[in-house]
């Protein structure tokens, strides 16, 4: 009797599993005025609720009820809509767009393998020479004179920090005209020259650039060396990633036959009453 009846729930419970794995994304949850509404955009409509961390916490059951409410009423006030030549060709971008990032997607399903990571890192850094970057700290005045008496005062001893935070134009001054650490290319040239000649813990003669007349004060250099395949991998990997989708891009728009038609006047594109035609 115990087997019959295990039997008999079984063969109760097959028809509704059946019909559960017939469900697919045509398959119609609800009509508004003979319009009907698809599982597949209940599905699409959950993934991107799922951005929203109040609606991805709820359970099936309720986020079901909103999202059809939603699409229930979004369907009812297309439907008061009036469909234009501007309607049209929004409807034709997004359908465009979409179809886009569908094939972006399938560019970006494969990652980067540790053999490609390897070859960006080593483009990028492997024959790269370690770099000299600087630690300096200038005052920065609007003439020359000036400039000359700030020179004249360190030369005397008086303190570069609090000359810079008494007397610097620059957003550096209130931190005793530091700058931390940068490399030569980081700088207007005019800058990046003199402190490349200068040694630890010299300070310039008055140095002309765009911004005004800076006296300079060399703190220390260090060499930047390459960081780590580690250190770099997410970025690398990203890049990689990067470049294969702008490939596919360049690729595909390369192979595409595309026919410009001339005599167009650019200014039509300022025709916005156009858009209203029927």
């Amino acid at each position: 009797m115990l087997k019959t009846s295990i039997l008999a729930a079984l063969l109760a419970a097959a028809p509704l599993a059946v019909l559960a794995q017939d469900k697919g994304a045509d398959t119609v949850v609800a009509t508004v005025n003979g319009t009907p509404i698809t599982l597949g955009e209940m599905i699409v409509m959950k993934q991107a609720a799922a951005q929203d961390p109040q609606m991805a916490e709820m359970g099936d059951g309720a986020l079901y009820e909103i999202m059809l409410d939603q699409l229930i009423q979004q369907t009812a006030v297309a439907d008061a809509g009036q469909e234009n030549a501007g309607v049209r060709a929004q409807l034709e971008i997004q359908r465009r767009n979409t179809l886009a990032a569908a094939a972006i997607t399938e560019v970006t399903k494969n990652q980067p393998t540790d053999e490609e990571i390897q070859a960006a890192y080593d483009n990028l850094f492997a024959a790269e020479e370690p770099a000299t970057e600087y630690s300096a700290a200038h005052i920065l005045v609007d003439t020359e004179e000036k400039a000359r008496e700030i020179k004249a005062q360190l030369d005397g001893g008086a303190d570069f920090g609090t000359l810079a935070e008494q007397s610097s134009t620059g957003p550096s001054g209130p931190n005793k005209g530091d700058l931390g650490w940068f490399s030569a290319d980081q700088m207007v040239k005019p800058f990046a020259d003199a402190v490349s000649a200068m040694e630890k813990g010299q300070i310039s003669d008055p140095v002309q650039t765009e911004f005004g007349w800076h006296v300079i004060k060399l703190n220390d250099t260090r060499l930047r060396e390459a960081p780590a395949l580690d250190e770099v991998r997410d970025q690398i990997s990203q890049m990689v990633l990067r470049d294969k989708v702008q490939a596919e891009i360049e690729r595909l728009t390369s192979e595409a036959t595309v026919e410009k038609v001339e005599g167009i006047d650019p200014a039509l594109m300022n025709k916005t009453e156009l858009l209203e035609a029927q």
